[in-house]
């Protein structure tokens, strides 16, 4: 890792709804995102060895092989965290020109993973904000369990390059990074000359978007040395509905 790589302004957990509202952006440090998801690093720790159990994404248009995940689908209502029966992630061409208009199917993110105190606090503490922002409402959330690894040399986080998501908040959580450099993270306004670049280094540092407002994008990871990795978890909270393909 870079000791060069460049940092980013961070946010309290307190100013983080403001923050949004104003620049469609903000980053947690660590100890901000402990506390804005009301769990001990140690609780939030029990969730890491999981990604060391993902299958490879099959769906990958550009033949890759650097990346592994899962995925599950929730609706939270309040309190209640409701997981729903297993789906295909689907985005419309227009955010996501490399694997838009595509139904992709994953294995499901493991039973005991979704049981942890941690993973509940987390998936309602980002509802909570969505509804402070946008008004209380039930949120469509998908979860994706992210490892971009080095087996091809080079992994790419963002291999569609800069886009939106199609929804209307955004959280990408680093959980780790090992024997890698790159993996740069680009914020961009949508309509606007706007920007921020920096490199997410600690596990849990957390970037919050307000995905109607900016694009972004993370570059390339290498190895330091043979093979590498770096993993994420990925939210997507949505007003109304998940994302379908139209009714034909």
């Amino acid at each position: 890792m870079s000791a060069a790589a460049p940092s980013a302004p961070t946010t309290a957990p307190d100013a983080l709804a403001a923050t949004l509202a104003g620049r469609g952006h903000a980053v947690l440090a660590p100890a901000d995102f402990v506390r804005f998801a009301g769990a001990s690093v140690a609780e939030l720790d029990v969730l890491r060895p999981s990604w060391d159990d993902l299958p490879p994404d099959a769906h990958l248009r550009d033949g890759g092989r650097y990346r592994r995940r899962r995925h599950a689908s929730f609706v939270v209502d309040g309190a209640e965290l409701r997981l729903v029966p297993q789906r295909a992630h689907w985005q419309p061409v227009e955010y996501n020109a490399l694997h838009g208009g595509l139904e992709r199917w994953f294995e499901p993110i493991d039973a005991a993973v979704l049981a942890l105190p941690a993973w509940r606090r987390i998936l309602l503490a980002f509802a909570r904000l969505a509804s402070r922002l946008k008004g209380t409402q039930p949120w469509f959330v998908e979860a994706h369990q992210f490892r971009i690894d080095t087996t091809d040399g080079i992994g790419r986080p963002t291999p569609e390059g800069a886009h939106r998501d199609g929804v209307d908040f955004v959280a990408v959580v680093l959980v780790g990074r090992e024997g890698i450099k790159g993996g740069e993270t680009r914020v961009f306004a949508a309509d606007g000359p706007e920007g921020l670049r920096f490199t997410m280094l600690e596990p849990w540092t957390t970037l919050v978007l307000d995905d109607a407002r900016v694009i972004h994008e993370s570059t390339p990871i290498q190895p330091l040395e043979g093979y590498g990795h770096r993993d994420t978890l990925v939210l997507t909270y949505r007003a109304g509905s998940f994302q379908e393909p139209a009714a034909a």
